[in-house]
């Protein structure tokens, strides 16, 4: 059987599969059995290797997927991908900032079509790493997968935070946000001061995306979309639009060899559903909406899983059809 093979023919498929599978099997069987037991999967092997690695493992091993992306960048090498990651941070915490500053000040922290400033932020300024590796993988080339090394300083809550923060909508100490770019920071350190290092570690820039992918789903639970309602659902659609897009046409704007590539921002990360919670622990104030920011969010993340590859796969046809406008011409030869 050519499981892999199958999957990397999906786009984003190292990360959008196992993502979907530990979202079914949570929303089924995590904890409780199509609604007929009190317990699940997850409870009765709570404490076990198989609760560790297929349901609470999600955060060390995509601190381990930062620092292996760390250590690939290297001082000498990194113009192109160092551009091109600092581009797309620009871009996509630019976009969140933007809209929840105006959210926030024209309207209010009550937010818009049940879509608080929290809630927009925190989804808008933060995207999926892994589905960015995957589809840079796929559609663009050794500079747009390095990126992933400088965009992963977004993948977790720092730049969330900082743009909570500058948006008035939270006081975020800065030892936390300090802590989020620690790992990528000493993989930098260790890459460039020891080849064997880098390769030793780079493999874990890839190979690390489904076993982080699956525990991310398995936090999830389609039952969430019905929670959030049509604003989360908007929430995922907006999300993908609107910060995709905007990769796509800066991008554009900037000549980039593969602009399709920029869409591949247009994603909310997995670990951003933990963000209004972790934002209510240190500003209680927004204890009151964290609960609703976080299903949506949830929502924001699922829908912007499964559109984002389509979003980036339609555009990488579209500039294939313009860079060779003859069907008969095979445009890879």
């Amino acid at each position: 059987m050519e499981i892999l093979e199958n999957v990397k023919k999906i786009p984003g498929g190292l990360m959008v599969i196992p993502l979907l599978l530990g979202t079914i099997i949570n929303t089924f069987f995590g904890h409780s059995i199509l609604g007929m037991t009190e317990t699940g999967i997850w409870d009765y092997f709570s404490g076990t290797f198989t609760v560790n690695l297929f349901q609470a493992g999600a955060m060390p091993l995509l601190a381990a997927f930062l620092f292996c992306n760390g250590t690939t960048i290297d001082f000498k090498k990194a113009g192109q991908p160092v551009y091109k990651g600092v581009i797309l941070i620009i871009t996509k915490v630019g976009i969140g900032i933007a809209i929840g500053l105006l959210v926030n000040k024209f309207i209010g922290p009550a937010g818009i079509l049940g879509l608080t400033p929290l809630a927009i932020i925190g989804a808008l300024s933060n995207s999926n790493g892994g589905l960015y590796a995957a589809l840079a993988g796929e559609y663009g080339d050794a500079t747009d997968v390095s990126a992933c090394a400088i965009l992963a300083l977004k993948d977790g809550p720092f730049f969330t935070m900082l743009a909570l923060g500058a948006a008035g909508v939270a006081k975020i100490p800065i030892e936390i946000m300090i802590g989020c770019i620690i790992p990528i920071a000493i993989g930098c350190i260790l890459g460039n001061i020891d080849e064997d290092i880098r390769k030793f570690c780079a493999p874990g820039a890839s190979m690390l995306i489904p076993f982080f992918a699956f525990p991310l789903g398995a936090n999830l639970n389609l039952m969430d979309l019905v929670k959030a309602g049509i604003p989360g659902i908007l929430l995922g659609i907006v999300c993908t639009f609107v910060t995709g897009l905007g990769g796509y046409f800066v991008y554009k704007l900037l000549k980039m060899e593969h602009p399709e590539v920029g869409a591949a921002i247009g994603t909310t990360a997995g670990n951003a559903a933990a963000t209004p919670a972790a934002v209510a622990a240190i500003d209680s104030t927004l204890l009151a909406i964290s609960a609703t920011a976080t299903a949506q969010i949830t929502a924001a993340i699922i829908v912007t899983t499964l559109l984002c590859p389509l979003l980036t796969t339609f555009l990488h046809k579209h500039e294939e059809r313009k860079r060779c406008p003859n069907p008969s011409i095979n445009p890879t030869t």
